[in-house]
C-alpha cells in the first residue's frame, strides 16, 4: 500500500509497549495512518535513519541509552518536532528537554487523546490544516535577515542554527515591532495552543533566540521583556 504523500510519518520510542500501542492506536483514530514504534534507544536510532520521521515521540528512560542523547543524534541527522515523553516530572528535566529543543515535554499518566492533539498542533503546517502559512516575506533587521520560505536566519550572511519552532517565534516577534505580545498571544501564534503550561516553553526559546542575535543576552536590543506583559521586538526603523 502506497503512503499517503500528505500524510506525516510517526514514530514513537518507549520502551512501555502498552503506552505505545496506546499511543499508535489514538493517533491513527485520529487520522495519523503512519506511525511507527519502537522500544530501544538503538531500535529507535535504526527507525529514524530508515523513516526520516516528520515527528517523534520519545521516552526518556530507555533500557538502553536516555532519550536525551537520542535526542541530540536525531538532531544531527534530521531536524523534526520532538515530544517528550517522562515519568519524570520535576521542572529541571522539562527545562532541559526544551534547552535541548525538544517541541513540548509531557509527564506521565497523561491522556492519549491529548497527547495526539499535541501532536496535530505541531503538524498543522504539513497536514494542510492552516490556511495561511507563513508569509512569503524576508525580514530583514540590522544584520539579520529572517527568510520563512527557507527556514533560515542568517546574520551579516551567515547562516545561524534555528529550530522550526525559533524561526516561528522569532518571525511573529519581527512581524510585530515595537509592539508587546502577551505570552499567551505568542502561545497562540506559535505554538497553536492554549497558553497553559507553556509559560516555561516560551521563556526558554526566548533565552535561545537571544543567544543567538543579541551581542548581550542579558541586556537584549531586540527582544526586551515588559514585565507582567510580555515581550516587545524593538526595533525602530530597523525592521524592513
Amino acid at each position: 500500500m502506497n503512503k499517503n504523500p500528505n500524510q506525516p510519518t510517526l514514530l514513537i520510542i518507549d520502551d512501555e509497549q502498552d503506552i505505545a500501542v496506546l499511543l499508535s492506536t489514538v493517533l491513527k483514530r485520529e487520522g495519523f495512518e503512519d506511525v511507527h514504534m519502537a522500544s530501544t534507544a538503538k531500535e529507535g536510532l535504526d527507525a529514524f535513519k530508515r523513516l526520516m520521521p516528520d515527528l517523534v515521540l520519545l521516552d526518556i528512560m530507555l533500557p538502553d541509552g536516555n532519550g536525551y542523547d537520542l535526542f541530540s543524534e536525531f538532531q544531527q541527522i534530521k531536524k523534526v518536532p520532538i515530544l517528550f515523553v517522562s515519568a519524570k516530572d520535576e521542572e529541571i528535566d522539562r527545562l532541559l528537554g526544551f534547552a535541548l529543543g525538544a517541541e513540548d515535554y509531557i509527564t506521565k499518566p497523561f491522556s492519549p487523546k491529548e497527547v495526539a492533539y499535541r501532536v496535530k498542533a505541531r503538524l498543522k503546517w504539513l497536514m494542510g490544516e492552516v490556511q495561511t502559512p507563513i508569509q512569503d516575506k524576508k525580514i530583514h533587521f540590522g544584520v539579520f535577515c529572517i527568510d520563512p520560505d527557507a527556514g533560515e536566519v542568517r546574520k551579516a550572511g551567515k547562516l545561524l542554527d534555528f529550530t522550526a519552532k525559533e524561526l516561528k517565534l522569532l518571525f511573529y516577534l519581527a512581524q510585530n515591532p515595537n509592539r508587546i505580545l502577551s505570552k499567551e498571544m505568542i502561545c497562540t501564534a506559535v505554538w497553536g495552543e492554549d497558553f497553559i503550561g507553556f509559560d516555561n516553553t516560551i521563556s526558554v526559546h526566548i533565552r535561545k533566540i537571544r543567544l543567538k542575535i543579541e551581542d548581550d543576552p542579558s541586556n537584549p536590543k531586540w527582544i526586551q521583556t515588559v514585565i507582567g506583559l510580555g515581550y516587545k521586538f524593538v526595533a525602530k526603523g530597523d525592521v524592513r
